[in-house]
């Protein structure tokens, strides 16, 4: 089981692997071994998933989501499998960390009395300048 936060802990039987030869370093072993690796997660059938923690997920994922809700993370930046496998999981863990954090509220606030004042006045020297440009064209 791979735990993230107390709101989310994903079973394994939910998370897929396959493996195919990686584009990038090898050595002797480039056209052996198969080390990339595609790991598969299904966000909309996912049972270890609360509610709104998918319903941020899809949203900071955006089209990155095929049409059947999988999620698809390529590993090929490393040269073994196991070491491919893991970083898959890692942006697995980390993309689920940032979707169980809810978004905080927005404080509203009201701009102090120095603020308006300074704007205000920044907008009547404005109105000035173009009075005076308008006076002296004719």
């Amino acid at each position: 089981m791979i735990k993230q936060t107390s709101l989310v802990k994903v079973k394994p039987s939910e998370i897929s692997f396959t493996f195919t030869a990686s584009p990038g370093p090898g050595g002797q072993n480039v056209n052996k071994v198969a080390t990339a690796v595609q790991l598969r997660f299904n966000v909309l059938q996912s049972s270890s998933l609360q509610e709104e923690v998918r319903a941020r997920l899809i949203s900071l994922l955006g089209g990155k989501l095929t049409t059947q809700g999988e999620l698809i993370i390529k590993a090929s930046r490393f040269r073994t499998q196991e070491r491919n496998k893991q970083d898959a999981l890692n942006r697995l863990q980390e993309l689920l960390q940032r979707a169980s954090i809810p978004p905080k509220k927005r404080k509203k606030t009201k701009p102090t009395f120095s603020s308006q004042q300074r704007r205000l006045s920044t907008k009547k020297l404005h109105g000035a300048k173009k009075t005076l440009r308008r006076h002296t064209d004719e």
